[in-house]
């Protein structure tokens, strides 16, 4: 098996890594009832994609 012949610096193995890191979801405001959503998914509040209703949403049951 292979083994490395010079320990890998602190700094060299952050460069390697400076792509690893975690994004944050593209989020926009809905066209219709303006809340946030996903871009390019149906509004989960009111159910429109663009500038048409696609989902028809149920108001929840209360109990």
């Amino acid at each position: 098996m292979a083994l490395p012949k010079k320990k890998t610096s602190k700094s060299r193995q952050g460069k390697r890594r400076s792509h690893d890191k975690l994004s944050f979801p593209a989020v926009d405001a809905c066209p219709h009832c303006h809340s946030p959503k996903l871009s390019h998914r149906v509004c989960p509040t009111c159910g429109w994609y663009g500038d048409r209703e696609v989902v028809e949403i149920k108001p929840a049951k209360k109990k």
